[in-house]
């Protein structure tokens, strides 16, 4: 199937590793070029190496911090300077900190603020007005399972993507007639690092191995094992295509059926 990709120009947010990574890869090889940005330089620049060498694509990376001043200004102007404007942006940010609410002070809940709202609102402030002028534009963002079936000792992670979900929803509805698609992806329990992560303060916190908790993960999941992040990142590949042009305002699962609720 043709998506309709090949010399898109996309940015893609954390994409060092794990789903954003998955996601570049994928978008590069369906001929897009690609901008890939993380915090830190060894991580991006081998990411970018791997994608670009195994797909062919045009990848180029740059390290930024999406909480930093002017770092936003940073990726996008760079992204136009390098490949043109860019046609499709995939917010996405390394989750917050895990725990209950006790366990976060306020500092802690803006510092997640910053990461996970607010990179996702300036992100697209920065591309939209482009996206308009032209008349065509995809906004994906990577959100979780958990605005939908909130998950155990993920405070900050529920309240604050159900936040990215809201205004995602209401935005898809603003630009709709301009040509502009706006979507959010949930991902599942997919074998990254973040949900090794995940895994390891849960193992500490109830006196188990990481093994462990990864095996009661998958019990949870009807398909009875973990995703991978191509899977995720095929489905991020047709969001941003000409084919998924009738498909806004959406928050698609990928999640082996994780999610309970019959919607």
């Amino acid at each position: 199937m043709d998506l309709g990709l090949r010399n898109k120009v996309a940015l893609v947010a954390a994409a060092s590793r794990g789903l954003g990574r998955a996601v570049a890869y994928e978008l590069a090889k369906e001929g897009a070029k690609v901008l890939i940005f993380a915090r830190g330089r060894e991580a991006v620049e081998a990411a970018r190496d791997e994608i670009a060498s195994s797909t062919g694509g045009e990848v180029h990376a740059i390290v930024a911090d999406v909480t930093a001043d002017g770092h936003v200004g940073k990726v996008v102007s760079e992204t136009s300077a390098r490949f043109g404007p860019v046609d499709i942006l995939v917010t996405n940010a390394g989750g917050p900190p895990a725990g209950p609410f006790e366990a976060h002070n306020w500092d802690t809940w803006e510092r997640s603020v910053l990461l996970t709202l607010k990179s996702a609102v300036e992100l697209t402030r920065a591309v939209l007005p482009s996206m308009r002028a032209r008349r065509w534009g995809r906004i994906i963002h990577v959100t979780s399972i958990a605005v939908k079936q909130p998950v155990d000792n993920l405070m900050l992670s529920n309240s604050l993507r159900s936040a990215v979900t809201g205004f995602a929803r209401t935005l898809a509805n603003e630009v709709a007639t301009d040509g502009i698609t706006v979507n959010c992806l949930m991902p599942g329990y997919t074998r990254t690092e973040r949900v090794e992560e995940l895994a390891d303060t849960t193992a500490k916190r109830d006196g188990l191995t990481r093994d462990d908790v990864l095996k009661r993960f998958e019990r949870e999941i009807p398909m009875k094992r973990l995703g991978e992040p191509h899977e995720f990142a095929a489905m991020a590949a047709f969001l941003a295509s000409e084919r998924a042009s009738y498909v806004t305002g959406q928050s698609i699962a990928v999640d082996g059926g994780w999610i309970r609720s019959l919607l």
